[in-house]
Protein backbone atom coordinates (compact mmCIF):
# COMPACT_ATOMS: atom_id res chain seq x y z
CA UNK A 1 0.00 0.00 0.00
CA UNK A 2 1.18 3.37 -1.03
CA UNK A 3 1.64 6.42 0.69
CA UNK A 4 -1.54 8.01 -1.43
CA UNK A 5 -3.49 5.67 0.03
CA UNK A 6 -2.86 5.27 3.69
CA UNK A 7 -3.58 8.99 3.54
CA UNK A 8 -6.40 8.43 1.57
CA UNK A 9 -8.65 5.88 4.61
CA UNK A 10 -6.41 8.29 6.93
CA UNK A 11 -4.47 5.88 8.53
CA UNK A 12 -0.43 7.13 8.74
CA UNK A 13 2.78 4.85 8.08
CA UNK A 14 3.72 4.95 11.84
CA UNK A 15 0.43 3.28 12.45
CA UNK A 16 0.44 0.39 9.93
CA UNK A 17 3.97 -0.72 11.30
CA UNK A 18 2.99 -0.09 15.13
CA UNK A 19 -0.68 -2.15 14.56
CA UNK A 20 1.82 -5.14 12.54
CA UNK A 21 3.89 -5.09 15.50
CA UNK A 22 0.87 -5.62 17.90
CA UNK A 23 -0.65 -8.35 16.08
CA UNK A 24 2.75 -10.09 15.67
CA UNK A 25 3.26 -9.87 19.49
CA UNK A 26 -0.35 -11.30 19.96
CA UNK A 27 0.39 -14.41 17.56
CA UNK A 28 3.65 -14.91 19.36
CA UNK A 29 2.54 -14.55 22.91
CA UNK A 30 -0.71 -16.74 22.12
CA UNK A 31 1.48 -20.35 21.72
CA UNK A 32 3.62 -19.52 24.46
CA UNK A 33 1.49 -19.32 27.34
CA UNK A 34 -0.64 -22.35 26.01
CA UNK A 35 2.92 -23.78 26.47
CA UNK A 36 3.51 -22.51 29.10
CA UNK A 37 -0.28 -23.62 31.25
CA UNK A 38 0.49 -27.24 29.89
CA UNK A 39 4.28 -27.19 31.43
CA UNK A 40 2.96 -25.75 34.95
CA UNK A 41 0.18 -28.70 34.74
CA UNK A 42 3.13 -31.46 34.42
CA UNK A 43 4.59 -29.81 37.07
CA UNK A 44 1.64 -30.24 39.47
CA UNK A 45 1.25 -33.82 38.51
CA UNK A 46 4.86 -34.88 38.71
CA UNK A 47 5.20 -32.83 42.32
CA UNK A 48 1.87 -34.93 43.25
CA UNK A 49 4.14 -38.00 42.39
CA UNK A 50 7.43 -37.61 43.59
CA UNK A 51 8.34 -40.11 46.40
CA UNK A 52 9.39 -38.19 49.30
CA UNK A 53 10.65 -39.13 52.71
CA UNK A 54 11.55 -37.42 56.13
CA UNK A 55 14.38 -38.71 57.89
CA UNK A 56 17.31 -37.36 59.93
CA UNK A 57 21.59 -37.64 58.91
CA UNK A 58 24.05 -37.18 61.18
CA UNK A 59 26.63 -34.84 59.33
CA UNK A 60 29.67 -33.88 61.25
CA UNK A 61 28.47 -34.51 64.66
CA UNK A 62 25.03 -32.18 63.64
CA UNK A 63 21.49 -34.38 63.29
CA UNK A 64 19.84 -32.51 60.11
CA UNK A 65 15.77 -33.40 59.65
CA UNK A 66 15.01 -33.64 55.85
CA UNK A 67 12.38 -34.62 53.46
CA UNK A 68 13.50 -35.13 50.20
CA UNK A 69 12.64 -37.03 46.73
CA UNK A 70 14.01 -40.50 48.03
CA UNK A 71 15.43 -40.61 44.61
CA UNK A 72 18.26 -37.31 46.30
CA UNK A 73 21.89 -38.72 46.33
CA UNK A 74 23.60 -38.45 49.29
CA UNK A 75 26.24 -35.88 47.08
CA UNK A 76 23.08 -33.77 46.54
CA UNK A 77 21.88 -33.90 49.66
CA UNK A 78 24.63 -31.90 51.56
CA UNK A 79 25.49 -29.36 48.40
CA UNK A 80 21.92 -29.07 47.45
CA UNK A 81 20.15 -28.91 50.77
CA UNK A 82 22.54 -28.58 53.70
CA UNK A 83 24.89 -26.09 51.81
CA UNK A 84 28.07 -28.35 52.32
CA UNK A 85 29.55 -27.90 49.44
CA UNK A 86 33.21 -29.20 50.17
CA UNK A 87 32.41 -32.69 48.49
CA UNK A 88 32.49 -31.56 44.46
CA UNK A 89 30.20 -33.19 42.14
CA UNK A 90 33.47 -34.23 39.15
CA UNK A 91 32.06 -37.00 36.91
CA UNK A 92 29.03 -37.60 38.88
CA UNK A 93 29.61 -41.51 37.52
CA UNK A 94 31.53 -42.79 41.09
CA UNK A 95 34.77 -42.60 38.76
CA UNK A 96 36.75 -39.36 39.90
CA UNK A 97 36.85 -39.49 43.71
CA UNK A 98 35.93 -35.97 43.90
CA UNK A 99 33.01 -36.69 45.95
CA UNK A 100 34.36 -38.89 48.35
CA UNK A 101 32.98 -38.99 52.14
CA UNK A 102 33.35 -40.80 55.15
CA UNK A 103 30.46 -42.95 56.55
CA UNK A 104 30.73 -44.98 59.38
CA UNK A 105 34.56 -44.76 59.20
CA UNK A 106 34.79 -46.26 55.56
CA UNK A 107 35.03 -44.12 52.28
CA UNK A 108 31.86 -43.73 49.74
CA UNK A 109 31.81 -42.31 46.18
CA UNK A 110 28.60 -40.09 47.72
CA UNK A 111 27.47 -39.88 44.20
CA UNK A 112 26.57 -43.23 43.62
CA UNK A 113 24.68 -43.49 46.87
CA UNK A 114 21.17 -42.87 48.04
CA UNK A 115 20.65 -39.99 51.44
CA UNK A 116 17.54 -41.62 52.79
CA UNK A 117 20.26 -44.95 52.96
CA UNK A 118 22.25 -43.47 55.30
CA UNK A 119 20.01 -42.70 58.33
CA UNK A 120 21.95 -43.16 61.61
CA UNK A 121 25.26 -43.40 60.01
CA UNK A 122 28.20 -41.32 61.45
CA UNK A 123 28.81 -39.04 58.08
CA UNK A 124 31.88 -36.96 57.91
CA UNK A 125 32.58 -34.38 55.23
CA UNK A 126 35.90 -32.24 54.56
CA UNK A 127 34.03 -29.77 56.97
CA UNK A 128 34.26 -31.78 59.69
CA UNK A 129 37.32 -32.46 59.45
CA UNK A 130 39.21 -29.65 60.44
CA UNK A 131 38.97 -25.01 60.01
CA UNK A 132 40.98 -23.39 58.51
CA UNK A 133 41.63 -22.41 62.37
CA UNK A 134 42.51 -25.82 63.44
CA UNK A 135 43.91 -27.85 60.53
CA UNK A 136 43.44 -31.68 60.25
CA UNK A 137 46.76 -33.12 60.26
CA UNK A 138 46.23 -34.49 56.56
CA UNK A 139 44.82 -30.83 55.62
CA UNK A 140 47.67 -29.46 57.12
CA UNK A 141 50.16 -32.01 55.28
CA UNK A 142 48.59 -31.18 51.67
CA UNK A 143 49.25 -27.44 52.35
CA UNK A 144 52.53 -27.83 53.31
CA UNK A 145 53.40 -30.59 50.02
CA UNK A 146 51.60 -28.62 48.16
CA UNK A 147 49.38 -31.36 47.09
CA UNK A 148 46.88 -29.62 44.81
CA UNK A 149 46.46 -27.12 42.20
CA UNK A 150 43.55 -25.94 41.17
CA UNK A 151 42.20 -27.65 44.36
CA UNK A 152 38.78 -29.19 42.98
CA UNK A 153 39.51 -32.21 43.97
CA UNK A 154 40.91 -31.57 47.09
CA UNK A 155 38.07 -32.17 49.63
CA UNK A 156 37.79 -35.82 48.13
CA UNK A 157 41.48 -36.57 47.87
CA UNK A 158 41.76 -35.42 51.79
CA UNK A 159 38.87 -37.92 52.63
CA UNK A 160 40.15 -40.44 50.91
CA UNK A 161 43.79 -40.16 51.93
CA UNK A 162 42.77 -40.14 55.72
CA UNK A 163 40.61 -43.20 55.35
CA UNK A 164 43.25 -44.86 53.46
CA UNK A 165 45.48 -44.68 56.95
CA UNK A 166 42.53 -46.24 58.90
CA UNK A 167 42.35 -48.96 56.43
CA UNK A 168 46.00 -49.68 56.80
CA UNK A 169 45.81 -49.65 60.58
CA UNK A 170 42.82 -51.88 60.93
CA UNK A 171 45.01 -54.26 58.56
CA UNK A 172 42.46 -54.44 55.41
CA UNK A 173 45.09 -55.65 52.44
CA UNK A 174 44.71 -54.40 48.77
CA UNK A 175 45.63 -55.61 45.37
CA UNK A 176 49.33 -54.90 46.23
CA UNK A 177 49.82 -55.93 49.54
CA UNK A 178 52.50 -57.98 49.90
CA UNK A 179 51.30 -59.87 52.90
CA UNK A 180 47.65 -60.08 53.49
CA UNK A 181 48.53 -61.40 56.96
CA UNK A 182 50.73 -58.40 57.50
CA UNK A 183 49.94 -55.41 55.75
CA UNK A 184 52.31 -52.07 56.08
CA UNK A 185 52.24 -48.75 55.00
CA UNK A 186 53.76 -48.05 51.40
CA UNK A 187 53.81 -45.93 48.81
CA UNK A 188 52.74 -48.54 46.56
CA UNK A 189 49.95 -49.10 49.09
CA UNK A 190 49.08 -45.51 48.97
CA UNK A 191 49.34 -44.79 45.26
CA UNK A 192 47.20 -48.01 44.86
CA UNK A 193 44.68 -47.20 47.59
CA UNK A 194 44.41 -43.55 46.09
CA UNK A 195 43.42 -44.35 42.26
CA UNK A 196 40.03 -43.52 42.85
CA UNK A 197 41.03 -40.10 43.37
CA UNK A 198 41.70 -38.26 39.56
CA UNK A 199 43.44 -35.06 40.52
CA UNK A 200 43.90 -34.07 36.72
CA UNK A 201 46.06 -31.02 37.87
CA UNK A 202 48.84 -34.28 38.42
CA UNK A 203 50.06 -33.49 41.85
CA UNK A 204 50.27 -37.44 42.87
CA UNK A 205 53.76 -37.06 44.34
CA UNK A 206 52.92 -34.58 46.21
CA UNK A 207 49.32 -35.91 47.49
CA UNK A 208 51.82 -39.41 48.76
CA UNK A 209 54.35 -37.29 50.25
CA UNK A 210 51.44 -35.17 52.32
CA UNK A 211 49.88 -38.90 53.28
CA UNK A 212 53.14 -40.18 54.07
CA UNK A 213 54.01 -37.43 56.47
CA UNK A 214 51.05 -38.13 58.15
CA UNK A 215 51.45 -42.37 58.59
CA UNK A 216 54.96 -40.95 60.47
CA UNK A 217 53.57 -38.50 62.46
CA UNK A 218 54.27 -35.14 60.80
CA UNK A 219 51.87 -32.64 61.48
CA UNK A 220 50.37 -33.29 64.78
Amino acid sequence: MEDKDLCRIGITRREVLQSSVAAAAVLAIGPLAAQSDAEAAVADVVDATVPTAHFDLNINGTRHDLTLDTRTTLLDALRNHLHLTGSKKGCDHGQCGACTVIVNGRRINSCLTLAVMHEGDEITTIEGLGTPEHLHPMQAAFVAHDGFQCGYCTPGQICSAVAVLKEIEAGIPSHVSEDIQNVAFSDNEVRERMSGNICRCAAYPNIVAAIRDVQHGEHI
